[in-house]
């Protein structure tokens, strides 16, 4: 549709356009075509799934099919369907003042039809942007049949009409997103008398309230999410139900590092400079808690956990710096280990575990950050760093100690530049970032068994002496 909502203000003008009245599914599959044919970006935003989730969804769009997509926590499943509006026509004309974003051609309420018999071509229109045309649902135990699909307004009644009038009925959410997607979250989760009356509206396409039907042929794309195990046939999800859907689509975690780290990236609203090494570790971090048998796989780990760790890391960077007076905030290896208390709420464990979480978590950040060392600066000679601390000379760092004076401490090392190089910094990197790079060196030594460490009471670490 290439009219904007200036230029059309009745279903007259609306018919001398051109304009031709069409589902929401074949306006998805339409425009889903037209985004292939021009290789124009088809669901911006999502990481991970090109390859894997978007083609099935892709399939299901083109065939006009329901969907319901099937995960565990935090694999972008919600994102994946709020990106569906964005194939939706930009603008789309309305009956102005339908509760259920009717369109000219076709009234569905007597109301509407009413007024369009009235008006004839003079019916007013209004336009509808795509934005508004999304209704979601989180399911809860306590959703009512009212919520989704409306019921009796007592409002009404008082004024006079009876409660057979199809006109009493207050709409609910599946009706109110009339020519539109709507999605339900957690879908089994719905009572299985709320599931029966979604069903009847998607399926018979009339509504009963009170006692009496309503025919109304909605235009709706259901779209659900689900827990894999809920969905199953021990789950809570009755089989009518789960047979209207044309499409069941598993989603998933990021299968590698790679788009484990694009999704940080992407998402994270980093306060401070994280470099890139940091960053790996979180990624690697993430991904190690996730494959941990220490950890419910039932449960998932989300992809929010490496994202809050990333802006974790960032905000401790920030906060040294904010203390010290420095000029530049940049995350050091070091400030990874506040993740391990403030995030164990995000990771539900295997009750054997009670009372370990942070020595799991605490270990596996250890061999995240061990193979990131091994995979950024294997092959260096990193002798001049060993040998720092070969007289018995000890290295001081930790959260509050800043950048000037932790290389004040190691002086000039010989090996340093290429350290700095293989991490990404230039030529000319800031004494944040040279600091961030000598921790990184000290920490792996350490954890390859080339050099010991110790904590201080204060929470300060001691790198020092051969082991």
């Amino acid at each position: 549709m290439t009219s904007t909502p200036e230029t059309i203000r009745t279903v007259g003008e609306l018919r001398a356009s051109g304009h031709r009245h069409r589902t929401v599914k074949e306006e998805l599959r339409d425009n889903l075509l037209a985004r292939m044919r021009d290789r124009s970006p088809r669901f911006p935003g999502i990481v991970g799934y090109d390859e894997t989730v978007l083609p099935e969804v892709e399939r299901a769009l083109l065939a006009g099919h329901d969907m319901v997509l099937l995960g565990e926590r935090g694999q972008g499943k919600t994102r994946v369907i709020r990106s569906l509006v964005g194939l939706l026509d930009e603008w789309t004309p309305v009956i102005a003042g339908s509760e259920l974003n009717e369109h000219p051609y076709e009234p569905l309420t007597p109301s509407s039809r009413r007024q369009a018999e009235e008006l004839g071509d003079d019916l007013p229109v209004r336009w509808l942007h795509r934005s508004m045309r999304y209704g979601e649902k989180l399911a809860t135990p306590d959703t009512s049949v009212g919520d989704l699909i409306g019921d009796v307004d007592p409002i009404r009644v008082a004024q006079g009409r009876t409660l057979g009038d199809p006109e009493t009925i207050h709409f609910g959410l599946v009706p109110r997103t009339n020519r539109g997607i709507f999605a339900v979250n957690e879908l089994p989760d719905l009572a299985e008398r709320i599931q029966v009356s979604l069903l009847n509206v998607l399926e018979e396409r009339d509504i009963q309230v009170r006692g009496y039907q309503l025919r109304l042929p909605l235009d709706v794309l259901l779209v659900a999410s689900a827990n894999p195990e809920d969905y199953t046939n021990r789950g809570r999800i009755i089989t009518p139900l789960k047979d209207r859907f044309g499409a069941e689509i598993r989603t998933h975690y990021p299968l590698d590092l790679a788009l484990e780290l694009d999704l940080i990236r992407q998402e994270a609203q980093l306060v401070a400079e994280v470099p890139e090494h940091v960053l790996e570790v979180v990624a690697r971090f993430a991904r190690a808690v996730r494959e941990s048998p220490s950890v419910d796989a039932r449960s998932g780990v989300s992809a929010r956990f490496a994202i809050a760790a990333a802006e974790t890391v960032a905000a401790s960077a920030l906060r040294r710096a904010g203390i010290l007076g420095e000029p530049h905030a940049t995350a050091r290896v070091g400030d990874a280990t506040s993740i391990t208390s403030t995030l164990r709420g995000k990771v539900e464990f295997e009750s054997g575990e009670e009372g370990r979480e942070i020595e799991v978590l605490a270990h596996l950040l250890r061999t995240a950050t061990a193979e990131t060392f091994r995979a950024r600066l294997a092959g260096l000679d990193l002798s001049g760093f060993t040998d720092l601390v070969a007289d018995g000379e000890i290295v001081e760092t930790g959260e509050l100690v800043g950048a000037e004076d932790l290389l004040r401490q190691v002086g000039t090392v010989p090996g340093l530049a290429k350290v700095l190089a293989r991490l990404g910094f230039d030529d000319a990197p800031t004494p944040a970032q040279a600091a961030a790079g000598v921790e990184f060196a000290l920490e792996g030594l350490h954890l390859t068994r080339r050099l010991s460490k110790a904590m201080t009471d204060e929470g300060r670490t001691l790198y020092g002496g051969r082991e």
